[in-house]
């Protein structure tokens, strides 16, 4: 007998880079900050899967968020789109495509948890990327903020800072579709381009305006029914007098704090939001997971009807993760930033 009739033959270990995170931030993030690393996988055991990354996302939650939900050491967090490339659960086949939170890596062993195939009608001119952006996670956050937190009417005003981010540009583009008046503040002329294009009715680069009070007033002189807030601090401040009596404010992000050592302190908004009688609701998006499958495919209509545009801002290759990271967080990105391997 051969002596390869009598010993299966082995498959070649995986290995997988990976990015760690070597110590927690202070201020913003340092290349110090990371290390690139080689993990030798196992073999796929019964009902687990082997995932090669195709996409990566770079998010600002990633920044709070490392604090709370990670030790020094551990794989960064975050989500990827993903390819079966070996299968030992018939849920995920070889060769379907998922949405996973992987963290930043090439490859991964999976038991299934967590993993999430795309839309089964995924149209073939449409870059699977776009489960990381407008038809995932990005997109539900707009939407639900909009619907869920805000209870958005046609004919309302609506305010959003970080206007030409992820979250951001769709919740313009969702507001314009249900029939509203959108006012979007962003940090470069070519983001207030950009905000133009997707229609909004008014956009302005808050670096650059004289007094952001003023820019507020005479966008919207009667006020804001809404204000999709994604940034905090001074914009805030100044922001949350212009709301309308009875005004809502949905609360994303914080982006503006997310790297401070010291924090930031008032002026507080008590008094105008009594006086206002506004409503105020911090919101995360797993708050409605049981809507996503309806939602992304409300979310993919739309953009099969030319309603939604979906910039991204794509950096190739995975050794490019921390710097797209970092870049995203200096607001360098229009659209959703997005690592391809």
């Amino acid at each position: 007998m051969e002596s390869s009739d009598r010993c299966p033959k082995q498959r070649a270990m995986v290995q997988a880079k990976t990015w760690v995170l070597t110590h927690h931030f202070e201020g913003f993030p340092k290349d110090s900050n990371f290390e690139l690393k080689l993990e030798q996988l196992p073999e796929p055991k019964d009902g687990e899967v082997l995932l090669e990354a195709l996409f990566l996302s770079v998010d600002p939650y990633m920044r709070p968020f490392s604090r709370v939900r990670m030790k020094e050491g551990e794989v960064m967090i975050g989500t990827q789109v993903a390819k079966v490339i070996q299968s030992n659960n018939p849920t995920f086949p070889v060769g379907c495509h998922v949405v996973g939170r992987c963290g930043w890596r090439t490859h991964t062993v999976s038991d299934g948890t967590g993993l999430t195939c795309l839309l089964s009608d995924w149209p073939q001119d449409v870059s699977m990327s776009l489960a990381l952006g407008a038809i995932g996670m990005p997109g539900l956050t707009a939407l639900y903020g909009l619907e869920e937190v805000l209870g958005l009417q046609a004919g309302e005003t609506l305010l959003v800072n970080a206007a030409a981010g992820a979250v951001g540009s769709i919740v313009g583009q969702i507001a314009k579709i249900k029939g509203c008046r959108v006012v979007g503040s962003s940090g470069s002329d070519g983001k207030v381009a950009f905000l133009k294009e997707l229609g909004f009715d008014e956009a302005f680069n808050y670096k650059t305006v004289g007094s952001l009070e003023e820019v507020l007033k005479t966008a919207s002189p009667d006020g804001y029914d809404c204000f999709f807030e994604n940034v905090g601090g001074p914009f805030s401040s100044v922001a949350i007098p212009q709301m309308k009596e009875f005004g809502r404010i949905a609360v994303c992000g914080s982006i503006s704090t997310y790297n401070d050592t010291n924090p930031q302190t008032g002026p507080y908004p008590h008094l105008t939001m009594i006086f206002k009688q506004l409503k105020m609701e911090g919101f995360m998006v797993g708050r409605w997971e049981h809507k996503n499958p309806e939602s992304l495919m409300r979310l993919m209509a739309w953009k099969r009807e030319g309603k939604l545009q979906c910039r991204e801002q794509v950096t190739e290759g995975f050794e490019n993760m921390p710097a797209a990271f970092m870049g995203m967080l200096q607001g360098e990105n229009i659209g959703k930033a997005i690592v391809k391997v």
